[in-house]
């Protein structure tokens, strides 16, 4: 347990001192972010540097290969794929900033990017972690199909964490909750080395919301967002706990569904359901602050975390 306290604070203690450089060359360099013209409340924004998941990144990845302990091939792995999906994060922010646009890479390319380190990752899942999904100590086989499962599976948690990040903060700390809670669920489990990058990973995070929080003096960025989703898709697949990021990781499930749900019914019916999409744009729209929204989201992910721990706890034995 001391080890997972230390990648902690070694991951908060290092994202603390890179931070501050990463803002002073974004200032430098005007690697900027452009506000959608019809992101009305967030117009004042514009101008805030961006790619600040460079931060939480550079961080976790130092901290995290500082504390893994024997096999090392797997943890590295999901380290890969957080740099993997952070790149192309990078390449879509790169895109906006050169052209002054909040429109980067086009939707297929995107796409074919994700799909194509989902299918790398997925064949290498099947053939060293297995065909089965683990709930609450059940086992659910699903063979040849775990490979299109899994591509699924990261495309949609990419996406999910991608469209969350759209107030200072919540992205953040959404996601520091829910590794904290995820790193103590599969240490339970006995695997330390995905507790230790779950860990480093929430204390890199927990220093970069210093930056970050409302005013942000940074935002994560494309960088940041699709890097986040791929750690934390990695982590689900290769502790075979897909299914529970879904619980703990509700709000990132609603920030999607809530996007789904309204281009569906606008091309049905050319009407909207909520005001604006993803769902903490809505609530923005109904005069709630921002600040309030970013509570609320980690205060739920928070309780369906603790619900989920509750579960395995029992699982395992410990009460």
């Amino acid at each position: 347990m001391l080890d997972f306290l230390l990648v902690f604070i070694v991951g908060l203690v290092l994202a603390l001192i890179i931070g501050f450089p990463v803002i002073k060359i974004s200032k430098k360099f005007h690697i900027q972010q452009t506000i959608l013209h019809y992101v009305d409340k967030h117009a004042g924004k514009s101008g805030t540097p961006t790619m600040g998941g460079v931060i939480f990144i550079l961080s976790s990845i130092i901290a995290s290969l500082i504390f893994i302990r024997g096999k090392f091939y797997t943890p590295v792995l999901i380290l890969l794929a957080m740099l993997g999906y952070g790149v192309l994060g990078f390449l879509d922010d790169f895109i906006k900033i050169k052209y002054h646009k909040n429109e980067g890479l086009k939707p297929y390319q995107k796409i074919i990017g994700q799909v194509s380190l989902a299918l790398i990752l997925a064949i290498f899942a099947y053939f060293n972690i297995g065909t089965s999904i683990n709930l609450f100590g059940f086992e659910i086989d699903l063979g040849l199909f775990i490979i299109p499962f899994i591509v699924f599976f990261y495309v949609a948690v990419t996406n999910s964490v991608n469209l969350t990040d759209g107030l200072d903060g919540l992205a953040g700390g959404v996601s520091m909750v829910y590794l904290l809670i995820f790193g103590v669920i599969v240490a339970l489990l006995g695997e330390s080395n995905y507790s230790i990058i779950s860990f480093a990973l929430a204390g890199s995070l927990l220093g970069f919301l210093v930056f970050n929080c409302f005013p942000a003096k940074i935002f994560m960025g494309d960088t940041g967002s699709l890097a986040l989703g791929g750690a934390i898709a990695s982590l689900a697949v290769f502790s075979r706990l897909e299914l529970i990021m879904a619980i703990i990781g509700i709000m990132f499930v609603l920030s999607a569904l809530s996007d789904i749900i309204q281009v569906l019914y606008f091309k049905k019916t050319h009407k909207r359901i909520f005001k604006m999409t993803p769902l903490h744009h809505h609530f923005e729209k109904n005069g709630v602050h921002e600040n309030r929204i970013v509570a609320v989201y980690i205060i739920i992910t928070l309780v369906c975390g603790l619900g989920s721990l509750i579960g395995y706890m029992f699982v395992t034995g410990v009460i």
